[in-house]
């Protein structure tokens, strides 16, 4: 049978139609004796210390059953309900991912709340609008620090309670304020579970389950209203692909009650809250959340995880610091870059002869070994996704024995559309479609003899599936735009074009059939993307980051920034040229790699970051990886001038997003003098 057959098919105890509440409780019934979360000592003061959990000791990471989870989460549940939490209350989250999230998540939805998100980054006035455009009932901070970033705006909010998940000093004159802790002790004392039960009973997979809102990078965030049934669908969706399937060979990997799985990135995004949280609790899987983003190897050689969801950005991180560390001797880094080498060419022959089994053996147990190690030794399945990969980073991964499944999504879609299946990677792709979606594309918003070279189609990508959102909070405008009810034929009718011939053929490849996909609205992505005459999708760029040349060319600025995330001579990149003869680059060198190589040269270079960038041997080094890049892409795409920049693009300086994607339109500003002076004599 072939694998798409298989999914499509595939049905189990995980697989259903209950709300998220539900969800959760018929998990920890199956899986009640299983580890559900890990939590590390030291961290955090946490409230719930003692009442409900003991301390871990600091340093180290303490489990929890799905039945001791399932007893946290139904008093909670009982204590927000005596706050006065009814069905369709919204309440927000207001804290970094941690093991408090999940399980305030889980009360408020089984209460019938919805769960509204802010990340911790968001500064006062963003907590005005994040608090005040959903009419937030109550909110659930990390700490006093966010805590008081909530107080500084209350007076413009209607806000009946604040709960604080770590505990609290100095707030006995509020009756409104309370711990976490207080919550859980407040239902330990009014849990009824028959009470607890019919409201899981009331709840509907149509009823509203959490309000997310986008990122910001073009305009006011939108708040996307994701049901239920959104989430469940979704969650449905990426239990076909990954579960374990009776056609799957033993040694491909799968999701299941024997994963364990490392929680980072922000909860308060949809990526996160769906991988990472709801499909890991519907599969038994144990999650374990690291102390911060700066402390994932340690985290990781600690906890042993299976599998990890991340963006691109983390795993260029991750592979930098593995390639810094091989360079600190000239023999080290040498055997890193043969070992690579071996590695890649392993990985993309079909058939391997005995000469590279022979290398890729010895390479794996003189370097790859010890890389797999150092994250804790049992890595089999890393997720990426809120942004696009670059094929050779990914490439790169594999060739370690870290096999990364790039996959896409959105906010609007909850978030998975497609992903690649464990048992057919195909990497450069995002993968072929869930089961349970839908796609297409409108190729008339996009020039393209831009794309004469892709067999298949290419436009922008149209979706619908039972995970899409119905649409924006109290933004009917914005939802009239983000979707169509007409589209260029539906996914089992989309063909390709011949554009030799300039006639559309038939090919019933190209997506799966959706067994549950509703007639009804598209929603338009507005993501360029190649659907191949076999099915799977490839990433072209944001329909309104495709830089239009004054020669009339389209070139898209995502792949050419992605070629540079395996470089070790470049930190980040942000292609410009929009309007211009040519295509320009605002380029983030790394420092230190550029000091190490003019230390190996004899360069004096000088201290200050911006005389760095503006040093002509500097320039001159750095025009070499240019080039090295620019070989792989056709000459009106190729990086004709470019800029060094000190600072990186960072959350903290404004110039990232909390999912780390790029600001353009910030970035732009901030080296607006950088951008006139490459085009200045054009």
């Amino acid at each position: 049978m072939d694998w798409r057959d298989a999914e499509r098919e595939y049905v189990d105890a995980v697989i259903g139609d209950t709300p998220l509440g539900q969800l959760f409780e018929d998990a920890a019934t199956r899986y009640s004796n299983r580890p559900a979360q890990q939590y590390k000592g030291g961290v955090y003061d946490r409230s719930l210390t003692g009442s409900a959990l003991p301390a871990a000791t600091p340093g180290e990471f303490r489990p929890i059953s799905y039945a001791e989870m399932r007893a946290i989460v139904r008093r909670l549940s009982a204590g927000f309900h005596t706050l006065g939490v009814e069905r369709g209350d919204r309440v927000a989250i207001f804290s970094a991912t941690r093991m408090e999230w999940a399980q305030s998540d889980f009360a408020l939805l089984s209460a019938g709340a919805v769960v509204t998100t802010v990340y911790t980054s968001s500064s006062p006035d963003q907590v005005r609008y994040l608090l005040d455009d959903p009419d937030a009932d109550g909110v659930v901070v990390e700490n006093e620090a966010l805590l008081e970033r909530v107080l500084e705006v209350e007076d413009d909010l209607d806000l009946d309670f604040l709960v604080s998940i770590d505990e609290l000093d100095g707030y006995d004159d509020r009756d409104d304020i309370l711990t976490l802790g207080e919550v859980y002790d407040r239902g330990e004392a009014a849990f009824d579970r028959d009470a607890y039960e019919r409201r899981l009973a009331e709840t509907d997979l149509d009823d509203l389950a959490s309000l997310i809102y986008t990122s910001g990078t073009t305009g006011q965030p939108k708040g996307v209203q994701l049901t239920h049934g959104n989430f469940r669908a979704n969650v449905n969706g990426v239990r076909k692909r990954f579960g374990p399937r009776p056609d799957r060979d033993d040694d491909v990997p799968t999701l299941d009650e024997e994963s364990v799985a490392v929680s980072y990135l922000p909860l308060a995004h949809v990526f996160e809250r769906t991988a990472g949280h709801f499909v890991m609790f519907a599969t038994g899987a144990c999650v374990a959340y690291a102390e911060s983003p700066d402390t994932l190897q340690e985290d990781f050689s600690a906890v042993e995880p299976s599998t990890a969801t991340s963006v691109p950005r983390v795993y260029e991180t991750i592979y930098d610091t593995i390639r810094e560390e091989a360079r600190t001797s000239s023999v080290k880094a040498r055997l890193f870059e043969w070992a690579t080498d071996v590695g890649v060419a392993y990985q993309q022959a079909d058939s391997p002869g005995p000469l590279l089994r022979a290398k890729r053996a010895i390479a794996d147990e003189l370097v790859f070994s010890s890389v797999r190690e150092a994250l804790g030794g049992n890595l089999e399945l890393l997720i990426s996704g809120g942004g696009s990969l670059s094929s050779e980073l990914c490439r790169l991964y594999h060739a370690m024995g870290l096999p990364i499944y790039e996959g896409y999504g959105l906010t609007e879609t909850a978030p998975v559309v497609s992903t690649n299946p464990p048992d057919a990677v195909k990497i450069g792709t995002i993968g072929p479609p869930l089961s349970n979606v839908e796609v297409t594309v409108d190729e008339t918003v996009v020039d393209q003899s831009a794309f004469a070279d892709d067999p298949g189609a290419v436009g922008e990508l149209l979706v619908r599936g039972p995970n899409v959102t119905q649409g924006y909070w109290n933004d009917p405008d914005a939802t009239r735009r983000a979707f169509t009810d007409d589209a260029p034929g539906s996914s089992t009718e989309l063909g390709f074009r011949d554009r030799s011939s300039g006639q559309r053929s038939r090919d019933d490849t190209l997506v799966g059939e959706p067994e549950d996909a509703p007639a009804g609205r598209w929603f338009r992505t507005g993501d360029i993307i190649h659907i191949r005459p076999d099915g799977y999708l490839e990433f072209r760029d944001r329909a309104k980051q495709l830089i239009v040349l004054s020669t009339g060319k389209n070139v898209a600025p995502g792949p050419i920034e992605d070629a540079f995330a395996a470089s070790e001579v470049v930190e980040q990149a942000m292609v410009v040229g929009d309007g211009e003869k040519f295509v320009g680059a605002l380029l983030v060198p790394n420092e230190a790699h550029i000091r190490s190589w003019a230390e190996e040269e004899g360069i004096d270079l000088p201290d200050e970051p911006q005389a760095l960038c503006d040093d002509e041997r500097v320039h001159g080094y750095v025009q070499q990886e240019v080039d090295r890049i620019n070989e792989d892409f056709q000459p009106h795409e190729t990086i004709k001038r470019f800029e060094l920049v000190p600072r990186e693009f960072t959350e903290e300086n404004e110039m990232l997003t909390p999912t780390m994607k790029k600001k353009r339109r910030v970035i732009m500003d901030r080296f607006e003098d950088r951008i006139d002076r490459m085009y200045a004599d054009a």
